[in-house]
């Protein structure tokens, strides 16, 4: 049986921190790519969810249909309560499909680059302390009704959500030293932007704040996803 289903909103190298987290436990995954118009298969027979980030604005579901589709995908995955984790535009996504609104940030804020992020509370069980994340973004979302605020920072209250079984991360902890590098290589990079970090800045919180953003995100996807492997027969040291 399949193990995580990844959905993926770019053609780019699968080398995030998602990937060799299954790769250390030898978990499987089906990876799609609905944007490129492969099918999405039914969320029955997998273990959990992951959503990954893109460039696609939630709210455009005219223009992309395919968001229509992954959206059904999210309201599956709630139902059955399985682990599902959307990142940056996936929890856009879940976000959205609870019911809040998603868009731009009012002042046109953007991060990009690495910035603290802070748990509430209710987060201290997710996110222990402050920690310096990777974060590429200009939309935000409001905090669905029924959710628990996890997390936030400086430019943007609402980092991180609980619902049920479902995480939303608007930080990008899977990205590695490699990812970072084609973001600032992209012509979308946004240096110069309203809150967006000079690439000199970035590299030099890359190289203080990486690791501890690796284990701490490591540990968190045993934490969300290890037990429904373990069950299914998938080592979850």
């Amino acid at each position: 049986m399949n193990r995580l289903l990844l959905v993926r909103h770019n053609q780019g190298p699968a080398d995030d921190r998602v990937a060799s987290f299954l790769a250390a436990r030898g978990a499987s995954a089906v990876t799609v790519h609905p944007f490129a118009g492969e099918d999405l298969p039914d969320v029955d027979g997998f273990d959990g969810v992951v959503i990954y980030g893109g460039p696609f604005a939630v709210y455009e579901e005219a223009r992309y249909p395919f968001l229509l589709a992954e959206a059904r995908l999210i309201e599956a995955t709630l139902a059955r309560d399985l682990p599902l984790l959307g990142i940056c535009q996936g929890a856009q996504q879940i976000a959205r499909v609870l019911g809040a609104h998603v868009g731009p940030h009012p002042q046109g804020l953007h991060e990009f680059g690495y910035y603290e992020v802070t748990p509430t509370p209710a987060g201290r069980d997710i996110l222990p302390g402050p920690l310096m994340l990777a974060q590429s973004h200009y939309h935000g979302f409001d905090l669905p009704a029924g959710a628990e605020l996890l997390a936030r920072s400086a430019a943007y209250p609402h980092q991180a959500f609980r619902y049920g079984s479902a995480y939303g991360f608007q930080f990008h902890a899977e990205v590695t030293e490699a990812g970072l590098r084609r973001w600032q290589a992209a012509e979308w990079a946004a240096f110069g932007k309203p809150g967006a970090q000079t690439r000199a800045e970035q590299d030099r919180l890359l190289a203080t704040h990486d690791a501890a953003q690796n284990d701490w995100f490591l540990g968190f996807l045993a934490r969300l996803f290890g037990p429904a492997l373990s069950q299914s027969g998938v080592a979850a040291s």
